[in-house]
């Protein structure tokens, strides 16, 4: 395809550190002198997710963890400077694996509240924030398009840097709809410039999770077999490395079962897979690796992977070192690491910047929209039916059994599903704000509802139950230990509000449904219901058994968490007395674990 201004970038800046001169040992001087070697870093972040400030807009404070860590693009931009007061600014680059503009208020206040896409709308702050840092290119996170593809296009506009997606298609013509790749120029003093290639690719999912906004415009083929095809066309135009910026983690699974012949986690198979790759940064799985190296089947040459931890708590440092060889730059090592942002004071410069943004939000997100008879928190909600997960259900099969009123699938019974997204949300006794409520629901997730019958959920509550490790009846329980089986994610373990059922953890998973019932009953096997779903768990996401393909009776296109905040507007008071109950509970030969 033809090159232009975003697909074609060449940077040359002063030379700086990092220039050795050096022969094998033995070697004549005349050898030695006549080699030529450079060194350089690339620098890399992933999953930002709307963090700009070291800040949690859902507890109003500072964000900390138990490890902590901070979060936040002013921080990488001091580890930025400090890595390119050390090197020279002319030896580095900057490129981040994509899910940016997702995430936080901030990121939502810009996309939903003052929309970046309005008529003289604002610049969005991660825009501003990754402009005034200096980034060289991103690649496109599944998260980018959960705004739709107007609000994408418009924060690519505002970006000084390409938005890389080699494997995001024009659906029609199967032409790239962004940038494949950026090239990059490294001035060196050997009077011969070393050119880096940052090829972007970003996840298959993106046509399950963000069906309803790319479906029949976009396509999004597999890593593995599109950096097959752009890799050696990089070379041919003269690359001498090759790194990939991949929104996609290095573990080889799939959340999506399969729904789709790709890989979801295809980092490590590009590695091992195609050869010409020299380092790949990974994205998406929200995991740190320093350095992970993998062994091309082809070449016999290692791959160097890294993942820096999400949000802005860690930057990657991809060293390079360079030889001349041949009448060409060829790769001799590279090496990978990570930086804590932990170490280092926001940058004064992005603080001022984005203030009056900051304050903003923070304003919106205090707003009082109702009151709360007690205290309801999800701290213990992975493990017990508590309140807090009762009130999305409630709110959700409430807004379904509303708008199914009156039509055909009226008479059937409504149940619902939901997640605990976060350990750490809480709705306070007294004043609820609208950060309160929001922090049920962190994610962008519309509401759907789906018929399934007994027998379909019956095999959706058995999956869902994989979630905990196997304890015996005689073993203690420690709740540290007890959910998380197999690495599945607190978002991936759902509570079925309408039915009452036990989980026997005793029992292996596949036969833990204990004691469903519906009203009192057994739990008719072809009795037909209406599932309250977010879209996500709709669409596939968690691969979970049925309800991707079971028929969709009704659609929204506003976030679930609206929904709870508009809900709790309307109300005025928010009284477990009128929605909780126990519907579900841990058990061990009969015996209830709590």
């Amino acid at each position: 395809m033809p090159l232009n201004r975003r697909t074609f970038l060449e940077r040359s800046a002063a030379a700086g550190a990092g220039v050795a001169v050096a022969g094998a040992v033995g070697a004549p001087a005349s050898a030695a002198a006549r080699e030529k070697r450079y060194s350089f870093t690339v620098m890399g972040t992933t999953d930002l997710h709307g963090n700009v400030f070291n800040w949690d807009y859902f507890t109003d404070r500072e964000f900390d963890d138990k490890a902590h860590n901070d979060v936040g693009l002013a921080k990488i931009s001091t580890l930025v400077e400090r890595v390119r007061a050390e090197k020279g600014r002319g030896n580095t680059l900057l490129i981040d694996a994509g899910d940016t503009i997702q995430g936080t208020q901030l990121s939502y206040y810009y996309a939903k509240v003052d929309p970046i896409t309005a008529e003289r709308g604002p610049v969005h702050p991660m825009a501003q924030a990754m402009n005034a840092i200096g980034y060289d290119a991103a690649a496109l996170g599944n998260h980018e398009f959960n705004y739709g593809i107007p609000v994408l296009r418009k924060f690519q506009e505002q970006c000084d840097f390409p938005l890389l997606g080699a494997n995001a298609l024009d659906a029609k013509t199967l032409r790239p709809a962004f940038p494949p790749y950026s090239m990059h120029r490294l001035r060196t003093p050997c009077g011969r410039d070393v050119r880096v290639a940052v090829l972007g690719l970003t996840n298959p999912g993106i046509a399950i999770w963000d069906k309803a906004n790319v479906s029949g415009r976009m396509v999004f083929p597999g890593l593995e077999e599109q950096a097959a095809k752009w890799v050696p066309k990089l070379r041919s135009m003269g690359a001498d490395v090759v790194i990939v910026s991949a929104h996609s983690g290095s573990s080889g699974t799939s959340s999506y079962g399969d729904q789709l012949p790709y890989v979801e986690n295809a980092a490590a198979l590009v590695a091992e897979q195609v050869p010409g790759i020299d380092a790949i940064l990974v994205g998406h799985a929200h995991t740190e690796i320093p350095e992970y190296r993998v062994r091309n089947k082809e070449t016999g040459r290692d791959v160097v992977l890294s993942e820096p931890l999400k949000w802005g708590q860690r930057l990657t440092l991809f060293d390079f070192g360079v030889v001349w060889s041949k009448g060409r730059w060829v790769v001799e090592r590279v090496g990978a690491r990570v930086l804590n942002s932990n170490t280092v004071e926001e940058d004064p410069r992005i603080v001022k910047l984005l203030g009056d943004e900051h304050e903003k939000v923070v304003a919106y997100v205090n707003q009082v929209i109702g009151t709360a008879t007690v205290a309801m928190s999800t701290a213990q909600a992975p493990w017990k039916d508590e309140p807090i997960i009762d009130l999305i259900n409630h709110v959700q099969a409430e807004t379904v059994r509303a708008a199914l009123a009156g039509g055909e699938y009226a008479s059937l019974p409504v149940l619902s599903q939901a997640s605990c997204f976060s350990r750490t949300a809480r709705i306070p006794a007294g004043e609820v704000t609208i950060r309160d409520a929001a922090g049920l629901y962190p994610f962008e997730n519309t509401l759907e509802a789906r018929v399934l019958t007994g027998a379909q959920l019956r095999d959706y509550l058995e999956f869902s139950a994989r979630y905990y490790v196997r304890t015996p009846a005689d073993a203690p329980v420690d709740t540290a230990k007890l959910t998380n089986a197999g690495g599945t994610p607190d978002y991936n373990y759902d509570a079925v509000y309408g039915l009452t059922y036990e989980i026997d953890i005793a029992k292996p998973a596949g036969s833990r449904i204990v004691n469903l019932s519906f009203e009192g009953r057994p739990l008719d096997p072809a009795a037909r219901f209406v599932l309250a779903v977010n879209n996500y768990r709709a669409s596939g996401g968690g691969a979970f058994p049925h309800v991707a393909g079971a028929k969709q009776v009704w659609a929204n296109s506003e976030e679930i968490r609206n929904t709870i905040i508009q809900w709790v507007r309307a109300q005025g008071t928010v009284d477990p007395g009128r929605f909780a109950s126990v519907d579900w509970r841990l058990t061990r030969d009969g015996v209830p674990v709590f």
